[in-house]
């Protein structure tokens, strides 16, 4: 929760709303660039050698997560590489030891009781550190060209709807009967199941009544794409008047943004602009991929209203100016209730440690003095 991927996320969430102040993480390179696929400064490249490293630098560098999207085929040209999400997320789970590995699935591919011992395999390696993308899936040849019916937009939230809940019961170990639309299970039961804690967090991505209703329902976290501050404000808004199920805790968010942070709003400008160019070049390519998009994706429909860099909204959050600048706008997203950023980044190596040199210190500086305020307001 990933143009991709609108995760319905499952996914451990360290922090909150009322803690110190937001977590940040990265968007793995499983199919290269996130802006720009003719950069110069960004040869192609979703090896798995570029990914081990970009991820154990995240964690180094302090990042609290990484999601690792998931594809089959790289959905913007099918001759491309691209890396497999849960063979990488086992991977980075033995590899790291604090960050959090996030693994996109699409709920056609894999039947929820395979899905499920899978995640709890690899939430037993990372030492509950494991959590479920679960994406409804927008590009219609990679299922379609396997065989696999491509089923309208309602249709596929229904049937992920059915999926999660089977997860879920799954997940936490629990010996599971169901009898729905698509699958029966009779005394099924993982083990071992509960080793870390109850079960992974739930996430939930995508802005249709159908996902919405989800979310509500079923997740832990709504992981929204990109876009203005007030437009994600009135998300969060929607969501905090809906009913949640009896014992569960308050709906969380996440955010996805693409971030051009410079030392002048001038100069990340002129970057911001650079890149829009370079993204230019592949207008042809994401013509050809049009016809293959759901166009009830609403992803896509809101990707219509401005020029952008990124997916998944990418700089439409408008995290593009000066340093303090770009601080100051991750405060606000958090101050409207914003507690996991997942960022994007071209050159994605470099930039990700421009980030984390120059605006990380400062928007953990503004958390310390917020928390600090509150603790003296508290006392007064």
């Amino acid at each position: 929760m990933p143009p991709h991927d609108q995760p319905f996320l499952i996914a451990m969430t360290s922090a909150s709303s009322n803690g110190p102040g937001p977590r940040f993480g990265i968007w793995a390179l499983v199919h290269g660039s996130r802006a720009a696929l003719q950069d110069p400064d960004e040869p192609y490249d979703a090896s798995w050698r570029r990914n081990r490293a970009l991820v154990l630098e995240a964690e180094r560098l302090g990042f609290d997560s990484v999601l690792v999207a998931q594809h089959t085929v790289n959905p913007h040209d099918g001759e491309s590489a691209q890396l497999e999400a849960w063979t990488a997320a086992a991977a980075l789970a033995a590899l790291t030891s604090r960050i959090e590995i996030i693994a996109a699935i699409k709920p056609y591919l894999y039947h929820p009781a395979v899905l499920a011992k899978m995640a709890l395999g690899i939430e037993e390696i990372s030492g509950g550190r494991f959590a479920i993308n679960l994406v409804n899936a927008w590009n219609r040849p990679e299922l379609e060209r396997a065989g696999i019916p491509f089923a309208e937009h309602d249709a596929r939230y229904a049937y992920g709807r059915e999926w999660i809940e089977v997860v879920e019961s799954l997940l936490r170990g629990e010996r599971t009967r169901f009898a729905g639309q698509h699958f029966k299970l009779d005394d099924y039961r993982l083990s071992p199941a509960g080793l870390h804690r109850a079960r992974p967090r739930i996430y939930v991505g995508g802005e249709s009544e159908p996902a919405r209703a989800l979310v509500a329902d079923r997740g832990d976290t709504w992981f929204i794409n990109g876009q203005p501050l007030a437009d994600v404000q009135a998300l969060i808004a929607d969501l905090r008047r809906r009913e949640r199920p009896a014992g569960w805790a308050p709906l969380q968010f996440g955010l996805s943004a693409f971030v051009v942070a410079r030392e002048t709003d001038e100069e990340a400008r002129a970057e911001h602009a650079r890149l829009l160019a370079l993204a230019a070049l592949d207008a042809p390519l994401r013509a050809a991929n049009k016809p293959n998009i759901d166009p009830k994706a609403v992803m896509f429909q809101t990707a219509q209203k401005s020029p952008r860099v990124g997916s998944n909204g990418g700089t439409a959050a408008e995290l593009v100016g000066s340093y303090d600048s770009v601080a100051r706008r991750i405060e606000a997203f958090h101050a409207a209730g914003i507690e996991l950023f997942m960022l994007q980044f071209q050159p994605f190596e470099a930039e990700m440690r421009r980030f984390a040199d120059h605006v990380l210190p400062r928007v953990a500086g503004a958390a310390a003095r917020s928390l600090e305020a509150r603790a003296d307001a508290a006392l007064a």
